[in-house]
């Protein structure tokens, strides 16, 4: 009988232990989910000088506007593609970097 009444409290013991374990297991996961969570997790890494979904939109906004102006140019055959003036013995440098011609675009602004 004492051997059983050993087992059965080590049981309830091991139960209550296991029981608390995976409620604070679930408390904390619950929180990590949460918005509140995820909105002062961005503002931290704001902070430390992580880029930001704001961050993310505007630098995709002013690559459309940069590639907007672009495809303009070559609408309004402002844009002359370089390969056709580089002979065949010379190659286009970027900041001491060879380059392929069609990987650089050159813009140049007329004004009437």
């Amino acid at each position: 009988m004492i051997k059983r009444l050993t087992w059965f409290f080590a049981g309830v013991i091991a139960g209550v232990g296991a029981a608390r374990s995976a409620k604070r297991r679930v408390v904390r996961t619950a929180r990590r989910l949460s918005p509140t969570y995820a909105a002062e997790r961005l503002r931290r890494k704001a902070e430390h000088g992580v880029d930001t979904v704001a961050g993310a939109v505007r630098e995709g906004r002013l690559a459309m506007a940069n590639r907007e102006r672009e495809l303009r140019a070559r609408l309004d055959r402002r844009v002359h593609p370089i390969d056709t003036r580089l002979g065949d013995d010379e190659t286009l440098l970027v900041d001491g970097a060879p380059v392929e011609p069609g990987r650089v675009v050159v813009m140049r602004s007329e004004r009437d």
